[in-house]
């Protein structure tokens, strides 16, 4: 998978088309990320106990991958993400400036 927790991105389709964050948990069987703030729903919770109030609560859903991008670290902009293989370490490089993720 080219997403790995930390990784900048921005959202490119769906409702929060333009927004950017820090990807906080990776799913790779099903090739989605959830990033905290972003794509976030609400859900009606019944009252369990006092711990557990009830009401309006609002849930970050997992964003497939197909609708992110990552921001290069160094020249900032969307890019896509390739790999190069140095020695016997493989590493990401940004399709833009070449330079390593």
């Amino acid at each position: 998978m080219k997403f790995s927790k930390g990784d900048q991105i921005i959202v490119t389709a769906g409702k929060d088309k333009g927004r950017k964050g820090k990807i906080g948990t990776v799913y790779p069987k099903t090739y989605t990320v959830l990033i905290p703030g972003i794509n976030v729903s609400k859900r009606h919770m019944k009252k369990r106990d006092e711990k557990h109030p009830g009401g309006i609560v609002d849930i970050a859903k997992p964003l497939p991958t197909a609708n992110i991008a990552i921001l290069c670290p160094k020249c900032g902009k969307q890019t896509r993400v390739g790999f190069s293989g140095i020695g016997t370490e493989k590493v990401r490089i940004c399709k833009k400036c070449g330079q390593k993720i």
